[in-house]
């Protein structure tokens, strides 16, 4: 079919299968095929006067009576009118997709026709299908999986940040559409505003550290192990993946235990006639934060020695010897051979990692967890966004702005890990380690 074709030039079958699915398949006589594409134009068809249109007007709405326990009224449920509203769209998504693939096929089945070629049967048809396109096959039921349980969850979480959900918004009350309120209540009202840039500040200076300190670590004990005048390598080895093998959670209640004002640490310091430290008290300040860093080094440190230590095995040592003879000393080595190598093969992983710091709800939830600090709104000194965003969704309700933090922070960890990537020799110089 050309390009400049208008719909009356086309065949019959054609502008058949534009209009319902299936229908020119079967002027084809490509029987299962167009009964495939039929019943699920038929199933999306009914999906849509049952219950699809009923769905999409109460995403726009979400709902227009309230329930009243007291007269037995039942009226709509907003939160899950939102829900399947959104499953209705992804349903026409992908109904949109399966229409797109309909109309490819019967204008290659008119192709064929137009030049007097057979068209294979429906087995024969699979068969060629699954050559060339065994990807497709291959990750439908994943990608649906996705789409399921990652993506519709997301969008949901995305939505609510532009309603009014939480506090005393919650059904059986009906919720409302504000557009952007809950960014400007995040950037205006004077207590969250002041809450969420303190915590931010302080998200920002915990993820560089921390990112930083368990990467480095980690690399300089695999160049330490790597040395050939370190004996029983294994047996040092042993210790970091110890550490990384036992769950975190245990790993970080045990600390929280260690510095506790009835633990080993202050147990000796009033053993020696010293008052006991508050080590994660309320009032810490920087020494619980420095705590946090130690205990999130303690646990990430190892994976880091052991991504370097395989990338070590693999440099050329011929390049060490040539810097010798030309006189670089062990420093210059280190920058202008190791580091550059080192970083070029894990900057993926390092900005993984750092998202993941950034990200990082264990560390002082479990070592701090529940307090809430003067000038913080339901926060403390030490809390990230994502601790933040726990308390107000989960512990106060404040379901909205919540879900508007969980945007920002979305946004943030793609822009930073965006950047870094695209200013980073692994994606600039793609061969240049190969």
């Amino acid at each position: 079919m050309k390009k400049n074709q208008t719909l009356t030039q086309m065949s019959v079958p054609v502008r058949a299968s534009l209009i319902i699915m299936g229908l020119g398949q079967l002027c084809y006589k490509q029987w299962i095929k167009g009964l495939l594409y039929l019943s699920v134009f038929a199933g999306t068809l009914l999906y849509m006067i049952t219950t699809g249109i009923k769905d999409i007007a109460g995403f726009f709405t979400l709902g227009t009576e309230e329930t009243d326990p007291w007269l037995g009224t039942t009226g709509d449920d907003s939160v899950i009118m939102l829900l399947r509203g959104l499953l209705a769209f992804i349903v026409i998504a992908v109904f949109l997709v399966i229409h797109a693939s309909n109309v490819r096929d019967i204008l290659e089945c008119d192709k064929k026709v137009r030049t007097g070629k057979a068209l294979p049967g429906f087995a024969r048809a699979v068969s060629i299908f699954f050559d060339r396109k065994f990807y497709i096959a291959a990750l439908a039921i994943p990608v649906a999986g996705v789409l399921v349980f990652n993506v519709l969850p997301i969008l949901f979480m995305i939505l609510i940040a532009f309603t009014n959900y939480g506090g005393d918004i919650v059904p059986p009350k009906l919720v409302d559409w504000i557009g952007f309120d809950n960014f400007r209540k995040i950037l205006s009202l004077a207590e969250i505003k002041d809450t969420f840039f303190r915590i931010l500040g302080w998200n920002l200076i915990w993820a560089f550290t921390s990112t930083f300190l368990n990467y480095f670590g980690g690399l300089g004990l695999a160049l330490l192990l790597n040395k050939k005048c370190v004996k029983g390598k294994s047996f040092w080895r042993a210790f970091p993946i110890l550490a990384y093998a036992v769950p975190g959670f245990i790993t970080l209640l045990a600390f929280k235990f260690l510095f506790s004002y009835g633990g080993p640490i202050n147990y000796y310091i009033t053993s020696n006639g010293g008052n006991a430290i508050g080590f994660l008290d309320i009032d810490a300040g920087v020494k619980a934060k420095l705590i946090g860093l130690v205990v999130n080094a303690w646990i990430s440190i190892p994976t880091s020695m052991l991504l370097a230590t395989g990338i070590l095995s693999n440099m050329n040592t011929d390049l060490y010897e040539a810097a010798s003879i030309d006189g670089a000393t062990k420093w210059k080595q280190f920058t202008k051979i190791t580091l550059p190598f080192v970083v070029f093969s894990t900057t993926p992983v390092l900005i993984t990692n750092f998202i993941g710091n950034f990200n990082n709800f264990g560390i002082f939830y479990f070592l701090r967890g529940g307090l809430y600090m003067d000038g913080y709104f339901l926060a403390s000194d030490t809390d990230l966004l994502i601790n933040w965003l726990y308390n107000l969704s989960i512990d106060n309700n404040y379901y909205g702005i919540g879900a508007a933090v969980s945007l920002i922070i979305f946004i943030l960890t793609s822009f930073f890990s965006l950047l870094v990537y695209v200013r980073s020799s692994a994606y600039k110089k793609e061969d240049t380690f190969r």
